[in-house]
């Protein structure tokens, strides 16, 4: 069936998609504070006029469910601002809460309404019955993207009220009870239509967010990626630029064509996520120029001298041998810059000198030494392309 796609499995929609669904699920609280005032309102009236008991502890029952349910919404919320990252299985946990509060709620909701047929109070009647149909609009608005959860709701605000409707001997009574049953239908079947729709929608929204983030020739990140996380992984601590140029690029473009030259610009960027932590950034800032943004500080110069190596072996495109270099800028945080501006610009400052001494990479902190000094320390070292 068509909710098999968001019932059968974690493998049913991507983990964003999936944690998106149940953000919006918690993103607001008002049909729940309504729903229970208009409960309040009801079973207060209704036992006011009544003196049914039942109805009073219904009533009673109503709202601690919404309480509840708000204090998990509150919950779910501080959870998801607070770090790690929700993930798949701690998100599934925070959705079958939520559903099984507005279960619980619907249940309530049903016999309520059922409980106000059997009293015999035609207009508390209708007033209760109404909360119960306010309440299955809201689930198909709400829930349309967790079918089986809306079709639970919807059966157990129905049944109830159904079941009684039909066991009184009126034809009113069934009247009433084939009614109930037609809404259910009824919003069965939107609650379809909508599921459809909003799967479509968020998914495109998906991937509009992820070719907008992304480098289209290489499938890394882009600059405008590097212009908004910079400043977040710079507010959690130390962080290392490597601003990166390739070497001969332009030759080698000339000569092999650009079919060729966007073949080396994939495996240069393929070899960059290789050498990148899980954390790290690689971007492509445009043309033949990279920028690796690193975590793991302390360990910069390393990172700086596998970046070199890693891009001067050699590349095979259409069964051509292509050699290339890199040059290399790094600049550290904080020492080199507090800012992502201030570290960008010492990096790439770095990665000027780096091209003057034909390769190889330049600390930023070394920019104040003799020219000689930072060339001859990577000849030793080997690292010149």
């Amino acid at each position: 069936m068509f909710f098999n796609r968001m019932e059968s499995g974690p493998a049913s929609i991507s983990d964003a998609v999936h944690l998106e669904v149940i953000t919006g699920l918690h993103g607001t609280m008002m049909p729940t504070i309504l729903a229970a005032a208009c409960q309040a309102m009801v079973g207060a009236i209704t036992t006011y006029e009544t003196g049914d008991m039942m109805t009073a502890g219904l009533t009673v029952a109503g709202v601690v469910v919404a309480v509840v349910r708000l204090a998990e919404i509150f919950a779910f919320r501080r959870r998801l601002a607070a770090p790690p990252r929700l993930g798949r299985a701690e998100a599934v946990h925070w959705e079958r809460r939520y559903i099984a509060g507005t279960v619980v709620t619907a249940l309530v909701l049903g016999v309520f309404a059922a409980r106000s047929i059997v009293l015999g109070d035609a207009l508390c009647s209708v007033m209760a019955i109404g909360i119960g149909f306010g309440f299955g609009a809201g689930v198909v608005a709400r829930l349309a993207l967790r079918p089986v959860a809306a079709l639970l709701d919807l059966a157990a605000i129905a049944a109830p009220a159904a079941i009684v409707s039909f066991m009184q001997p009126d034809l009113r009574h069934v009247g009433l009870g084939l009614l109930i049953l037609m809404y259910v239908v009824a919003s069965f079947e939107m609650v379809r239509l909508s599921f459809n729709a909003s799967i479509s929608q968020i998914t495109l929204k998906r991937q509009f967010e992820q070719l907008a983030r992304s480098d289209p020739m290489t499938g890394v990140s882009n600059r405008s990626v590097l212009a908004r996380d910079l400043p977040v992984m710079l507010s959690a601590g130390m962080v290392a630029v490597h601003t990166l140029d390739l070497d001969r690029f332009k030759e080698a473009n000339d000569r092999f064509g650009h079919p060729a030259g966007d073949a080396l610009l994939k495996q240069v960027a393929g070899r960059l996520k290789a050498l990148a932590a899980s954390d790290d950034l690689v971007i492509r800032m445009g043309g033949d120029e990279f920028v690796l943004v690193q975590r793991a500080a302390s360990d910069a110069e390393a990172m700086a001298r596998r970046i070199v190596q890693s891009i001067g072996r050699p590349y095979e495109v259409d069964g051509q041998v292509i050699d290339l270099g890199a040059s290399v800028g790094v600049a550290v945080a904080p020492d080199d810059g507090r800012t992502a501006e201030a570290l960008l610009s010492r990096s790439d400052k770095a990665l000027y000198r780096a091209k003057q001494n034909r390769g190889g990479y330049v600390l930023a902190s070394e920019l104040r030494m003799p020219d000689n000094a930072t060339a001859s320390r990577q000849a030793v070292e080997g690292v010149a392309a």
